[in-house]
């Protein structure tokens, strides 16, 4: 099997790396993260032209029917470079589902305009209190003369603050979990938009009788809703590799420059076998993520593998990004230097859809099902 990116692949990699390197630097970045959204415009129109927001819509509706692999390379771009644009909170998350189970009237509306950058999404899934894997929502959906209203709390939702419509996750009133278009706007919707820890933002969303239109049919859409989860940790993933071989490369970069005792620190041994540990966590990432990557490619849509890959990636993201703060120093903590920026970001990562605790729980629950079970060295 080849791993290796085709031609056409490598070029829309190198082609969104350079318009987010041409972009971002720290003092952009930081500029940016204190705008009311936090994410460029006009990175967002460069993008909608590559064709980038559009990449896994199918052409007819203004995509370019891509394939994992592809989104994958961009997401690793996004994380590389930092960016704050809400690619898959706004575009690619709440548009697959569109995708998938939305009417032929839905997708000629709904993707068109996301493949422009014209319209922003966001799911609104998670409640408080809830942890993932949340099999049943709090929020209901109740008939509400020809349409349906809906009642419930939703937090947090990630790049709520900016979105138009919302794709809200609610119980249906015979069982299941539906999903239902809300307006922003529509009565009885209140966001509240708040900063989170890695310069991001979110809002939670109280939906009292709000109006609401069934995504499709109002029936129960537990399994859309787990696939576009499977896809978006394999997303997550991608980005989290982006992020951790920028942080080692700042690293190593760091140890070259900084000199002690007259030599530089890159010249210790112990500094470098560190380096070196944090070289080997940034390759167990990398396999794992192109593990989930691939297996989407050959069209398994498989919880488990997902949740072993975002394990992985979890316990690299923390170890690398430990070691990278505290080879640092000082400067490593400062918002003016850039690691630790990465770190607060793969730290979010992290605690998005499942926690490396909430992955064991849910893999080790999993165990019983295995006629054999291997361990390595025995």
């Amino acid at each position: 099997m080849n791993f290796e990116l085709d031609t056409e692949q490598d070029l829309l990699r190198k082609t969104v790396r350079d318009v987010l390197s041409g972009t971002y630097d720290t003092e952009t970045r930081n500029k940016v993260a204190d705008t009311d959204r936090g994410w460029s415009a006009d990175v967002w129109r460069q993008l909608a032209e590559l064709g980038v927001l559009g990449l896994p819509f199918a052409e007819e509706h203004g995509g370019m029917g891509a394939g994992p692999v592809e989104i994958m390379a961009v997401m690793g771009e996004i994380g590389r470079a930092l960016a704050p644009e809400p690619l898959l909170n706004a575009v690619f998350l709440p548009g697959g589902l569109v995708a998938e189970i939305g009417t032929d009237e839905q997708r000629a509306d709904i993707l068109p305009r996301l493949s422009e950058g014209a319209l922003l999404l966001a799911f609104a899934h998670d409640e408080p209190g809830s942890r993932w894997p949340a099999a049943e929502v709090a929020t209901s959906a109740a008939r509400s003369g020809d349409g349906w209203a809906l009642t419930g709390r939703k937090n947090p939702v990630l790049h709520g603050d900016c979105a138009e419509t919302f794709l809200v996750s609610a119980q249906l009133p015979d069982g299941g979990v539906g999903l239902f278009l809300v307006d922003a706007d529509a009565t009885g919707v209140t966001r509240t938009a708040y900063r989170t820890h890695d310069e991001r933002r979110a809002a939670q969303l109280v939906l009292d009788s709000a109006a609401a239109v069934p995504l499709g049919e109002a029936v129960d859409a537990t399994a859309a809703i787990t696939a576009a989860q499977v896809r978006a940790q394999a997303a997550l993933c991608a980005e989290a590799v982006g992020a951790l071989s920028e942080t080692l490369r700042l690293t190593t970069d760091y140890l070259k420059q900084r000199k002690q005792f007259g030599a530089p620190l890159a010249r210790f041994q112990a500094l470098t076998h560190r380096a070196a540990d944090m070289y080997v966590l940034l390759e167990l990432a990398s396999s794992m993520s192109l593990y989930a990557t691939m297996a989407l490619a050959d069209g398994i849509v498989d919880p488990t593998i997902a949740s072993r890959a975002k394990l992985q990636v979890g316990r690299s993201a923390r170890k690398l990004g430990q070691e990278a703060i505290q080879m640092h120093g000082g400067i490593g903590i400062t918002a003016e230097y850039p690691v630790g920026h990465y770190v607060s970001r793969l730290t979010a990562i992290e605690h998005t859809l499942g926690t490396m605790e909430d992955h064991v729980r849910v893999l080790a629950g999993s165990v019983a099902a295995y006629d054999r079970i291997e361990v390595a060295g025995m």
